[in-house]
């Protein structure tokens, strides 16, 4: 994809969520069932990064599940971020572009700072649900994942969710045209679709549909071998695809 169309669909996201930001808080006022499925893999004592951690929904799981670790969120919205509510000191928020910004850096020295080790830590566990489709173009998405594996202490899991709203007639009645955004359908990927929204105004979101296969070659590309996947959320329980990745152990020197 173009650069200056992705940053252009980037833009697109970034004003929806700073416009609807608050309302979309509301729907998001607990964990999704997938999430709460994976709850269990995660150790009470391992640092967890949360990528698009938005309003904090799954940090205040995971307190609840009695998870003791540190816990790095990090989101560009101020407006979810602000949505979060109490959480105890060794859980770190960081408002941050994921797209352009040099989190990885920044999420390491949080964890740091939440640690007593002398070595430089890294992150049992990376989180990414509801991330990757919304990042424009394959160049974007594999720079995340290469960056999540880099963040990731050997055999780390990244655990991630994408919107399968294809599997929905009511979601796919939301898809508009590409001129509605000022696009051609020629400008975009295949996967690529634009929905509006239609809660306490109307607005317009990029969103990209996720294949299982398309899923497996990025997680070979970027260092990550799939574990697991599954299908869950929503009235028909097929609303988001799940995966659990590892990251692949680093060859010999």
């Amino acid at each position: 994809m173009d650069s200056q169309i992705a940053d252009y669909l980037l833009t697109l996201n970034h004003e929806f969520y700073q416009k609807f930001g608050e309302a979309f808080a509301r729907t998001r006022q607990r964990v999704q069932p997938g999430v709460r499925r994976l709850l269990p893999r995660i150790a009470h004592e391992a640092a967890i990064l949360d990528l698009g951690c938005g309003n904090g929904n799954l940090a205040h799981a995971l307190l609840g599940a009695g998870h003791r670790g540190p816990y790095v969120g990090l989101d560009f919205s101020a407006s979810l971020l602000a949505a979060r509510g109490d959480l105890p000191p060794t859980f770190r928020f960081l408002q941050i572009d994921l797209a352009h910004e040099d989190w990885s850096s920044r999420a390491l020295q949080a964890l740091a700072s939440l640690t007593a080790s002398t070595s430089p830590p890294l992150f049992n566990i990376v989180t990414a649900f509801a991330v990757l489709h919304h990042l424009p173009g394959a160049d974007l998405r594999l720079n995340l994942l290469r960056k999540a594996h880099n963040v990731l202490a050997e055999d780390g899991l990244l655990l991630h969710s994408e919107w399968q709203f294809l599997n929905s007639p009511k979601l796919t009645a939301r898809i508009q045209p590409w001129s509605r955004a000022g696009l051609r359908a020629d400008q975009v990927e295949s996967g690529d679709y634009l929905l509006d929204w239609r809660a306490n105004g109307q607005g317009l979101r990029y969103v990209h549909h996720f294949t299982e296969e398309e899923l497996r070659a990025l997680a070979n590309a970027s260092g990550f071998t799939v574990l697991e996947t599954f299908l869950s959320d929503g009235h028909n329980g097929r609303l988001g695809l799940y995966q659990v990745w590892r990251k692949c152990p680093s060859p010999a020197p």
